[in-house]
């Protein structure tokens, strides 16, 4: 297969909120209480909520920037690539780079909604939230049919309310839904406890699917206190293997075969040897364990029910056999600093040249297509769907790398692991 001829859907790229997404949606009494966006002394914008502005305004928000400025600190939108607030440029930066379709995770409330959680006023949190989530299927996606695919945010505090909120959305189209990798971290029940099974049971209802993105417990892993940066971003993806781990031990996935949980920007290549590990733990502990697969092995059990998803993973897609082909999903990570954008189709092709066309296609769009009920073709021609097709639109737009100053952690030399940590921490909680 030709370059020119790749499908692109990414099923985890991010977006950065614009200041006016609450307009119109709200009562009087939440909209008192809404997030706002301020100039803050020295000229960063920031969103506030209950009197405290939070950390950032666009978590990692760095695509266009010159690589010495990437960083996470607060930044105004004017020294932002205006693809990250403006749908209208979002997608003309995702026709440069080649991409047909783009899920969208929020930077604003945290990855799985933890700022409407930390509200103390639950019938407050809970309209902000149903107003967030609307203007994300109605605004963000809905103005360009075929190209979005819808994302919610669930009420975290109330099972009951997490399902009510998947078959809301769900009858809006959306069938994609955040969650907590480590749902304990955030003072809540874990993974292994039964007080999720109305949310489960409503993803499977809806199919829905649960995406679980790697810092949606508000904490990073952390080696040593002194480690630089370096480390904190080596584990990043890997460090979803904990998440995985308490997946396929908890009742879960034996308890709702037809749940489907995405690992969303964890990586692919690490997984053969995990399947392998746990099949070997049940085979060689499981009599004093009391685990019982029924009949089935864990590793079997992992690829009926996880979706895994990589931006750049040569190992992952040399060693995809030992996954569930039907369930690999390619990633961009736009604007993070992870990205592939604007040469996403000549990264992506570094690793699949070679493969038969049919896994090509399942990879790049098929399996986002059929895992995430999207169908872009219901809305443009297939033929004006692929990368030289889209490319050909977007003629037009700058991808020159542009500079706002000084590096954002040039000041203070070496940043350490756990300082990144907090900071990213800080923005969720």
């Amino acid at each position: 297969m030709e370059l020119d001829e790749l499908i692109l859907v990414s099923v985890d790229d991010h977006v950065v909120e614009p200041p006016d997404l609450f307009e119109g949606r709200l009562s009087r009494a939440a909209a008192d209480r809404a997030p706002y966006v301020a100039r803050l002394e020295g000229g960063r914008d920031a969103w506030v909520f209950d009197g405290d502005p939070l950390p950032s305004v666009g978590l990692n928000a760095v695509a266009g920037r010159v690589p010495e400025e990437y960083g996470l600190d607060a930044t105004s939108f004017d020294e932002m690539r205006a693809g990250c607030y403006d749908v209208h440029e979002r997608i003309r930066d995702m026709n440069v780079n080649g991409v047909l379709g783009s899920m969208n995770f929020p930077s604003l409330t945290g990855f799985c909604g933890q700022l409407f959680y930390s509200c103390d006023d639950k019938a407050v949190a809970l309209e902000l939230l149903r107003a967030y989530n609307d203007w994300h299927i109605e605004d963000w996606c809905g103005a360009y049919p075929g190209r979005m695919i819808p994302l919610a945010i669930p009420p975290l505090w109330d099972p009951l309310l997490m399902a009510a909120e998947v078959h809301r959305v769900s009858a809006k189209g959306c069938h994609a839904v955040t969650f907590s990798e480590n749902p304990e971290k955030l003072g809540l029940p874990s993974l292994h406890s039964d007080h999720w099974d109305p949310f489960w049971e409503a993803c499977c209802d809806a199919e829905t699917v649960v995406n679980m993105h790697i810092g949606s417990s508000s904490q990073m892993v952390q080696t040593s206190s002194d480690a630089p940066i370096d480390t904190l971003m080596t584990l990043q993806p890997m460090n979803i293997v904990l998440c995985a781990t308490d997946l396929v031990w908890s009742p879960v996935l034996r308890k709702y075969p037809d749940l489907r949980i995405a690992l969303s920007e964890g990586g692919i290549g690490w997984i053969p040897y995990f399947l392998e590990r746990i099949d070997y733990t049940y085979a060689h502990h499981h009599r004093w364990t009391n685990q019982d697969f029924g009949g089935l092995r864990p590793s079997e059990v992992f690829n009926r029910n996880v979706l895994t998803c990589f931006i750049d993973d040569a190992v992952g897609v040399e060693t995809r056999h030992h996954l569930n082909i039907d369930h690999i999903h390619w990633e961009c990570d736009y604007p993070h600093s992870d990205s592939s954008w604007p040469n996403a189709p000549e990264t992506v092709m570094r690793y699949l040249q070679g493969l038969p066309d049919e896994q090509i296609n399942k990879i790049t769009h098929l399996n986002a297509m059929s895992n995430f009920s999207y169908d872009p073709f219901a809305h443009i021609p297939r033929q004006d769907c692929t990368v030289g097709a889209l490319r050909a639109q977007a003629a037009d737009v700058d991808t020159t790398l542009v500079s706002y100053g000084t590096a954002k952690f040039q000041a203070e030399g070496i940043v350490t692991a756990v300082t990144l940590a907090e900071r990213m921490a800080s923005q969720h909680r």
